[in-house]
């Protein structure tokens, strides 16, 4: 199998991590982005509120969502387009964590989608003071993008996993998951409704103050 994947990077309106606001995703084939593609997302009701943190930290509101697909009616769009990849991501369980919230609270069952954290490769990968996004993906030779624009993460975060993927030799994802010790990891709904509010890591709520 070679380095084929889907990069993912999703926005959210507040602390609630069903209340997805963008996604941003970039199919991978042979190391190359072939596809790239990001749309905003009107957030389920009761998850909708638009907190002054997030907004300041992406720069979307309320209003720039208005007519936007809701989660259920994109949901076929993002499906549609990753088909069997696996997803990577750069603090893979908050992107994951989207996907099972929004889900739980729509009343959808996501695939069993197999994911690899950036993040965690990074780490194995690189000798840096921070692994935070941008300046992982510097170190992978992808820099001056737009920081916490949806489908910009996504491509800084595939450039993490391509560099890695030369960096160690590895012939496709499951090889360089072996080589820098990360699980790939399979994604579970998640067990319990998802009130607003609550974030959901690794299948138990944690509650955000």
């Amino acid at each position: 199998m070679p380095i084929d994947f889907t990069a993912i990077d999703f926005e959210t309106a507040n602390s609630s991590s069903a209340s997805a606001c963008s996604v941003g995703l970039v199919k991978v084939r042979e190391g190359v982005v072939v596809d790239k593609v990001g749309w905003l997302i009107s957030p389920p009701a009761g998850h909708d509120e638009f907190s002054e943190w997030n907004t300041r930290i992406h720069g979307i509101v309320a209003s720039d969502v208005v007519g936007a697909f809701g989660w259920a009616e994109q949901f076929e769009l993002l499906a549609d387009f990753a088909g069997d990849d696996v997803f990577v991501a750069h603090n893979a369980g908050f992107d994951m964590g989207v996907i099972k919230a929004a889900c739980a609270v729509t009343g959808l069952t996501p695939p069993p989608w197999s994911y690899l954290c950036s993040l965690q490769v990074a780490r194995k990968t690189y000798s840096l003071d921070s692994y935070r996004l941008p300046v992982a993906a510097t170190a992978a030779g992808f820099d001056a993008f737009s920081h916490h624009d949806a489908l910009a993460d996504a491509e800084a975060c595939a450039a993490i996993v391509a560099h890695a993927a030369l960096f160690h030799g590895a012939a496709d994802v499951a090889e360089l998951a072996s080589i820098a010790a990360v699980k790939i990891k399979v994604l579970h709904p998640a067990t319990a409704p998802v009130a607003p509010g609550v974030a959901w890591v690794d299948r138990r709520p944690m509650a955000l103050g």
